[in-house]
């Protein structure tokens, strides 16, 4: 690792997970840094991202890869459901966005447990803040049904901590070779992977003036998106707001990230009482600025 522990006071973004991951996958081993061999760790690093692209497909086999595989996953809530045409959908990368104590977290968990019920699939949880409850699992399972075993459910919901956005590369790139091994006929394939929040791994990243931070978020984005393709899998982040011009709250990331996500939803929660608000920012089909107001029970 001494070639980019030399480089880490000049590029504070190489730091101890950055030299991890690359050492992971056998990147900048030499002894000796110089400028051919920085180019040719780079190269190798965006070629993991990058490997083994699908070939190209006409209008007529993306329509019916839509049809086929592409499929709507109930959130669990009819008021959502009802303004999403039915769900979130594989394939897709959806965002939720929202203020702090909105009930962005609860949302995931409760989408979680709905999802590995009534579509007896596997679901991905990343936890990045230490906010993933198995009790509250647990609870939306039995508020769901009473006659299926919150055992078998939970055994599907697997949680990862991550906490650092190299640990997200490693997480989803471990994700991606279990599912190409396993195939499209899998014991119990994985419809769903959340990540809780995307925000906090990237904003740390996004600091100073040099690019690097922007293409690590648009790297995140583009692995998640790639899974959610290719192996037909409805991806779910949820963002924080921050304050924009004049302290109007926007969602956070940036305008960079803003074009990533295929549907951008914005949750909000009415003051003093457990009614919240979900509204579409952004969608492929439907039209923006639709509301649905549902309750989060506790």
């Amino acid at each position: 690792m001494a070639p980019l522990k030399s480089l880490e006071a000049r590029y504070p973004l190489l730091d101890s997970n950055f030299q991890s991951f690359c050492a992971s996958n056998g990147i900048f081993t030499e002894q000796q840094p110089n400028s051919d061999r920085l180019k040719e760790g780079i190269t190798q690093l965006l070629s993991i991202i990058d490997r083994q692209h699908q070939p190209w497909l006409n209008g007529l086999q993306l329509l019916e890869d839509a049809r086929q595989n592409k499929h709507v996953l109930s959130t669990g809530f009819e008021e959502i459901d009802k303004l999403l045409g039915g769900g979130v959908r594989e394939g897709q990368l959806t965002e939720l966005v929202g203020p702090s104590s909105s009930g962005k977290t609860q949302l995931c968990l409760r989408v979680a447990a709905n999802v590995a019920i009534q579509h007896v699939g596997r679901v991905i949880f990343m936890d990045t803040g230490n906010s993933f409850s198995p009790r509250r699992i647990e609870h939306f399972i039995h508020q769901i049904s009473d006659s299926v075993l919150s055992e078998k459910v939970m055994s599907n919901i697997l949680c990862y901590s991550t906490f650092d956005i190299f640990s997200m590369f490693d997480v989803l790139q471990q994700l991606e070779n279990s599912l190409k091994s396993q195939g499209p006929k899998g014991d119990c394939k994985v419809q769903m992977l959340i990540v809780d929040s995307i925000s906090s791994l990237i904003t740390h990243v996004l600091g100073g003036s040099g690019p690097q931070g922007h293409a690590l978020m648009t790297a995140a984005g583009f692995l998640l998106k790639k899974l959610a393709h290719e192996h037909n899998i409805a991806v779910l982040v949820t963002n924080h707001m921050v304050a924009g011009e004049g302290g109007t709250l926007k969602p956070a990331l940036g305008e960079s990230w803003k074009s990533i996500p295929h549907v951008r939803l914005l949750l909000s929660r009415d003051p003093g009482n457990k009614i919240s608000n979900i509204s579409i920012l952004k969608h492929p089909s439907l039209a923006s600025g639709e509301v649905a107001r549902f309750v989060i029970d506790d």
